[in-house]
């Protein structure tokens, strides 16, 4: 098999559906509180912006975790770091299910969302180097495992919370965690070929002169405008449900509305990853942050159960690919023996972002008593992350990527 075979081969596909199956399990951590919010609100007796702060303290370990982590799969691989990842998951949502109060809980979150990152950004690094032609697709197909993960467990959620409470449901992902996780891991132990990866540094180098930037200078920027379009993001994915149930129809619509909203995530990330190997990242996470700052400001007069429906899967359908774009522009133009630890850094931007904005949507409503300002906050957010990006797009000339000749 020549180092050009290897990549985009059956064996990388066959990585890809392990990928997307171990992250379907492992994203849980990210989703479960947002699920089990109002329960939490409700038990210990705290309000909005308390109440998010283990979802805040969630992806303050997650952003963590994409970082050092990703670093951690640079130097050894994805396998080891995915065994202690499910160790540590397993341990936090069963010691969760244990917390006296609303402060252990949050600490606990914290070791929840650092094991959980595994699964987001060093998985779709990880991935990134077994594809060349098709990488836009395959770090789209990975990325999607987050959001099927959302998509799916808030359905099953909702009913274990109905009949036993959150407790019981936090101990059953820790064991469905541990079951997953672990076995799966262990097919992931193959590296790319040395040939392989030096064709691929190859690749980078030449389009890497297609930007006039230097590559940390074009990393932080991707990180600042991570930040931008999470904190608007958050607002919908993070208090839809505590939207619902202020309004009325009950956390369980807020729940059906969420997993609406992540499946319009995934197919909006599938099409992303086919527009990404047609027009590069660039250009396809610009489209995508114009659409999410169009859908937000949908929901401003959107307060009927149907309307709000309709906007949540429109909101999916627009910023699901955004996230990705981010992985994909850093192995478009920067070094891939750096892939783990930049691709971890503007993701680590992203979710940082996210917990911002989910706790920044918390204070806004306590202080306003309404969503209405949340949702412009989160707007203005969106148009710096616009503007970051038309600034990259303005001093490159992307191309679509070619694969190196053997």
């Amino acid at each position: 098999m020549t180092a050009a075979s290897t990549l985009d081969s059956r064996s990388s596909w066959i990585r890809l559906a392990l990928s997307l199956t171990i992250g379907l399990v492992g994203n849980v951590g990210m989703w479960a509180i947002i699920v089990i919010l109002p329960a939490v609100e409700t038990e210990f007796g705290v309000d909005r912006a308390e109440a998010s702060l283990p979802y805040t303290l969630t992806m303050v370990g997650f952003a963590l975790g994409n970082y050092f982590i990703g670093r951690a799969v640079d130097r050894w691989g994805i396998t080891l770091s995915l065994i202690g990842s499910a160790l540590l998951i397993a341990a936090g949502f069963t010691g969760a299910a244990l917390a006296p109060n609303i402060a252990t809980l949050s600490a606990l979150q914290l070791a929840i969302g650092f094991g959980t990152a595994t699964c987001f950004g060093p998985l779709i690094a990880d991935i990134s180097h077994w594809f060349l032609r098709r990488r836009g697709i395959a770090v789209a197909i990975a990325a999607s495992s987050n959001y099927l993960s959302g998509a799916i467990w808030p359905i099953i959620l909702a009913d274990i919370l109905a009949v036993q409470g959150w407790r019981t449901a936090y101990l059953i992902i820790a064991a469905t965690t541990l079951i997953v996780m672990i076995p799966l891991s262990l097919f992931l132990r193959a590296r790319v070929p040395e040939a392989a990866r030096a064709e691929a540094e190859t690749s980078a180098a030449l389009r890497a002169k297609a930007v006039s930037f230097s590559p940390n200078t074009l990393t932080w920027l991707l990180a600042i405008a991570g930040i931008g379009c999470c904190v608007a993001m958050s607002m919908p994915q993070v208090h839809i449900v505590a939207y619902c149930a202020d309004l009325g129809y009950g956390p369980a619509a807020g729940a059906e509305m969420l997993s609406l909203m992540l499946l319009g995530g995934v197919a909006s990330r599938l099409l992303s990853g086919m527009l990404a190997d047609w027009l590069g990242g660039i250009a396809t996470l610009l489209i995508g942050s114009t659409l999410q700052c169009i859908a937000l400001f949908l929901y401003l007069p959107s307060s009927g159960l149907t309307p709000l429906y309709i906007v949540s899967l429109v909101f999916g359908l627009s910023q699901g690919g955004i996230v990705p774009s981010y992985a994909i522009i850093v192995r478009e133009y920067l070094p891939p023996r750096e892939a783990g630890a930049r691709v971890g850094l503007v993701m680590m931007s992203t979710i940082g972002g996210m917990a911002l904005g989910g706790w920044m949507s918390g204070w806004i409503y306590d202080v306003t008593g309404s969503y209405q300002m949340a949702f412009l906050n989160g707007i203005a957010w969106n148009v710096l992350n616009m503007g970051i990006m038309v600034l990259i797009l303005t001093r490159s000339r992307p191309r679509r990527p070619e694969p190196v000749a053997a």
